[in-house]
């Protein structure tokens, strides 16, 4: 797990209306881990926010990524996501109540809004290698 540096991972997802704001907690929990999680509330919207420090804090993840055999395809969006520094990422809010991960669009994909994921790292090419190591 060295030459990733500094990791920091920040997660935030809309909690409409209709939602209850622990099943949004889980579907972050089940697919992302055990993070420092609260419910902002402002301007009559709510909104989950989520924060973690160090590489283990995306352990659960890269296990989950690992036991769907999906790690080619988020290699791809993790890529895709790479600007500088940071990694940025679309999860369904749904697929990820029931502990599965599914890769989504920033708006539009899925009607409850996706979970945004937000990893700053010193070494991202490394973090990705070591979430999604790349399969023949």
């Amino acid at each position: 797990m060295s030459g990733t540096g500094k990791v920091s991972v920040s997660v935030e997802v809309e909690i409409n209306p209709t939602e209850d704001a622990d099943k949004v907690r889980v579907a972050v929990q089940k697919t992302l881990g055990e993070l420092q999680i609260e419910v902002i509330e402002e301007d009559g919207s709510k909104r989950l926010v989520g924060r973690a420090e160090g590489q283990e804090a995306l352990s659960k993840f890269q296990e989950l990524l690992r036991k769907e055999r999906i790690r080619n395809a988020a290699r791809r969006v993790f890529y895709d996501g790479l600007r500088g520094n940071t990694i940025t990422f679309y999860l369904n809010k749904q697929v990820g109540y029931v502990g599965h991960i599914s890769f989504s669009q920033s708006v539009g994909e899925s009607p409850l809004g996706p979970i945004c994921v937000e990893i700053q790292c010193e070494n991202p090419l490394d973090l990705i290698e070591w979430l999604a190591p790349k399969i023949a």
